[in-house]
């Protein structure tokens, strides 16, 4: 009989854990453990599960895949999955996005974006914003402003990345119009100052800032820096690898501002947990990319473009992104309510269900101690929430999509009892 806790020893230590769980099967909302634990999980895969563990139709979507196709590379042959996922991917999208690459990873997306933007201005330059996360290949660690955790002991990294501020309203003490105004002033800046406009291939960003503390950017920040890309000849690039597939009520982050960006990242919840990601841009751009200057043995693999297929499709079938609209309503609500009881809880943001409390001191400062005290508890209780934020002071939700009413319920009822016990 195989040890679990002791192979647990043989992993490497480079990946930190939440928990000592191990998993014997999921099912929607829940992981059950080989301990016999029923967890509510509201941490989906950091984002990955939006229909819920194991969903059924992704499920026999993979297993009928499985028994045709397992892997066609496909600078050999194009599988049909591919071209399925082409054709649903488009039914989302405006008219205008209509090139794809698919990678494995959501790091190898903004890796294949960046060398893309590259190729097709013909300038070297990136800017990234203050908190950003972009992922932890040479590249993207050189693009990610998060955490220093992600990239300590592996510089120098690749030059030619600027970081430009994001205007976290909360932070700065202002509300969100100045935040707003003062970082497209900064930005302005930055290129008379330190890069030229017609250096800088492209501006990436977030819709909504993931591991930097779920930060939704005001409308008119959006707006000035697509106005500004525009002015100067600058892509850009929305980063949708954690805000896409439903997750924040719309199909897709950009959405909510009345922007469309020059190149799109998706990876996360396109394929319920199967390891595929996407560049997506204008076929146009992508026809300046130099043939065979990028690929990858796996990108695109057939059952994972088979699930992809068949997430895109359940979405749709069972109008999951409606019940991401009202779910994310119920869970701000509830959790707006417990502000008011816990004036620890300095702000709750976020849309859809992409939601995150931020906890600060008496004094106005980041209070990680609470923090993760609370998640601690709510763990105990078992649940499962993840931190983000430079100091971890802040809780993200990101359950699954499928979450119904009850478990919403279950889930701010056992934050209430944590609160209750920490504060």
């Amino acid at each position: 009989m195989v040890n679990y806790q002791e192979n647990l020893k043989h992993l490497s230590p480079v990946w930190t854990h939440l928990t000592d769980i191990v998993v014997d099967h999921a099912e929607g909302c829940y992981l059950y453990a080989t301990d016999g634990r029923k967890m509510l999980d509201f941490t989906c895969g950091i984002g990955v599960t939006n229909t819920g563990h194991c969903h059924p139709k992704v499920v026999e979507a993979i297993r009928q895949q499985a028994g045709l196709l397992i892997h066609g590379q496909v600078n050999l042959v194009v599988h049909k999955p591919l071209l399925e996922l082409v054709d649903e991917l488009r039914t989302v999208l405006p008219s205008t996005l209509d090139g794809f690459f698919f990678s494995n990873s959501g790091a190898e997306a903004v890796e294949g974006a960046l060398k893309l933007a590259r190729h097709a201005t013909g300038r070297p330059n990136v800017i990234v914003v203050q908190g950003s996360f972009h992922g932890r290949t040479n590249a993207t660690m050189a693009m990610t402003t998060s955490k220093n955790s992600y990239k300590i002991g592996y510089q120098p990294l690749m030059p030619g990345v600027y970081v430009t501020p994001f205007p976290y309203a909360l932070r700065y003490g202002w509300d969100e119009e100045k935040a707003s105004q003062w970082c497209l002033d900064e930005l302005e800046l930055l290129l008379m100052t330190q890069l030229a406009p017609q250096e800088t291939a492209a501006i990436f960003i977030e819709p909504i800032i993931g591991e930097g503390g779920y930060l939704v950017p005001p409308k008119t920040f959006m707006k000035g820096l697509r106005e500004l890309t525009q002015k100067h000849g600058i892509l850009l690039v929305a980063d949708e690898v954690q805000s896409g597939f439903g997750r924040t009520g719309k199909w897709f982050g950009y959405q909510h501002f009345e922007i469309e960006p020059d190149i799109m990242t998706v990876a996360k919840g396109i394929a319920s947990g199967m390891p595929i990601s996407g560049v997506i841009s204008r076929l146009e751009l992508m026809s300046k990319w130099i043939p065979g200057s990028h690929g990858g043995t796996y990108g695109g693999n057939a059952v994972a473009a088979a699930a992809a297929v068949a997430t895109i499709r359940t979405i749709k079938e069972e109008k999951i992104i409606e019940n991401v609209v009202t779910r994310g309503a119920q869970l701000k609500a509830g959790l707006a309510h417990l502000q008011e009881k816990y004036p620890q809880i300095a702000d709750v943001r976020g849309l859809g269900l992409m939601v995150g409390t931020e906890f600060r001191d008496a004094h106005g400062k980041p209070d990680k101690k609470t923090t993760k005290a609370v998640q601690a508890e709510c763990l105990s209780r078992q649940m499962m929430l993840l931190t983000a934020g430079p100091w971890d002071n802040t809780i993200r939700w990101i359950p699954p999509l499928v979450v119904t009413e009850s478990q919403m319920n279950e889930a701010l009822n056992i934050f209430e009892s944590a609160l209750a016990a920490v504060i």
